[in-house]
């Protein structure tokens, strides 16, 4: 079905199926998510009508109960391209570990639901032997999901196995729908250079990369984006860019040195678990100025680059919310 009129089928339908809000609860941590991501993904068309958008966990948010029998969130699935989902075999609790039964189970259910509403799925496993990696490639393809196993969690590095991207091919990829794997790499700190980064992915024949705006501080240049969007073997893959939406980071840009927890007033905690990040009020109109809607916003940056779309991180913040 074709993308265009399959969205405005939905839209029809979101005016007929509206969630009735929480009267115990009257603030929506999940549809403020949802709005964000739908601004973001409206604003990237403005520009780019082929800007591909693909939130990562927070597979919860396509029904109104984060359950997969729950009805449909159809604008919001009518906005995004495709959803990133990590640990889905392997990683929940323990890299090189497999995610318990009952979490693979529910997650995979919610990325069936994506899948047959033409929303893609892209599966990240992090897990380093080579048993277990072929195990999620495996695993993923037999539900149709276009996979990537990771062996560092830093995804800092170009597995060497398997010596080849699974489902290797010479196909152009012009859409996310005609992807058969990806390569997730963001943190380049095992290579000397942005020459040696460029040259490493360069020699790669994977149909579509998750990368960083920045590289050494420096962002990458449309000439160097350019460049990265043709395979090793001679045909076109895509190349989406990291942005997280849900947690401020302090090695970015827009990090002010005076900034600290409640200063300014939608930046919250640090995350015990990374540190530098720090939890935002994300439906904050200033966090949000920040993400897009102007020349110096991160999104901006992004689409100046000339990615072909966006990876949008920490989707998953409300739970920090609901849980407080």
């Amino acid at each position: 079905m074709n993308k265009k009129f399959y969205i405005l089928i939905l839209v029809i339908l979101s005016l007929c199926f509206k969630c009735k809000p929480d009267e115990e609860n009257p603030f929506d941590y999940r549809h403020e998510m949802r709005k964000f991501v739908i601004e973001i993904a409206d604003y990237s068309h403005l520009i780019n009508n082929n800007f591909i958008i693909i939130p990562q966990n927070g597979q919860e948010l396509i029904t109104n109960t984060g359950q997969p029998d729950g009805e449909l969130q159809v604008d919001y699935m009518a906005h995004i391209d495709a959803t990133g989902r990590e640990d889905l075999f392997y990683g929940y609790n323990a890299d090189n570990r497999p995610t318990p039964a009952n979490e693979t189970e529910h997650m995979i259910q919610l990325c069936i639901l994506c899948k047959n509403n033409n929303v893609e799925v892209l599966t990240t496993d992090y897990c380093h032997s080579e048993e277990k990696m072929l195990d999620s490639y495996n695993k993923n393809q037999q539900q149709g999901f276009i996979s990537f196993a990771a062996n560092k969690r830093e995804l800092s590095n170009i597995p060497d196995f398997p010596s080849k991207p699974f489902n290797e091919n010479n196909q152009n990829i012009n859409t996310i729908e005609q992807a058969k794997n990806f390569l997730y790499l963001i943190n380049p700190e095992e290579f000397s250079d942005k020459s040696e980064f460029i040259g490493a992915i360069s020699q790669t024949n994977y149909d579509l990369l998750i990368i960083d705006l920045f590289l050494f501080d420096e962002i990458l240049t449309t000439n160097e984006i350019e460049s990265l969007k043709t395979k090793q073997n001679g045909s076109k893959r895509l190349v989406t860019c990291y942005m997280s939406i849900g947690e401020a980071e302090n090695y970015r840009y827009y990090w002010q040195k005076s900034w600290k927890t409640g200063e300014p007033e939608w930046l919250q905690t640090e995350n015990k678990n990374w540190e530098g990040n720090f939890k935002v009020s994300y439906w904050h109109p200033e966090w949000k100025a920040i993400i897009y809607g102007h020349k110096d916003s991160y999104l901006d940056k992004i689409l100046a680059a000339k990615f072909d779309g966006v990876y949008l991180d920490l989707i998953d913040a409300y739970e920090y919310f609901e849980m407080q």
